[in-house]
């Protein structure tokens, strides 16, 4: 029904359905707790704050060769 995003209307907070959470003990090597999947975002995030922020592009890290210094 939607062409695009830009025109798909988002969930309002009080349209959203109860939604419950399990969280089971894992054992296996891939992860290694509930906070793990999401290390996969923080380096792009941290990435796109700093072009925001300076305007630089970074794509690769270790920061610490990237020339920008913390102030």
């Amino acid at each position: 029904m939607q062409k695009n995003f830009d025109t798909f209307n988002s969930i309002r907070l009080s349209q959203m359905p109860k939604v419950e959470t399990i969280i089971i003990q894992g054992g296996g090597k891939d992860w290694g707790g509930v906070g793990e999947p999401t290390i996969a975002v923080a380096a792009p995030a941290v990435l796109n704050a700093i072009y925001r922020a300076t305007g630089k592009r970074l794509r690769t890290v270790p920061l610490k060769n990237s020339g920008i210094k913390l102030v």
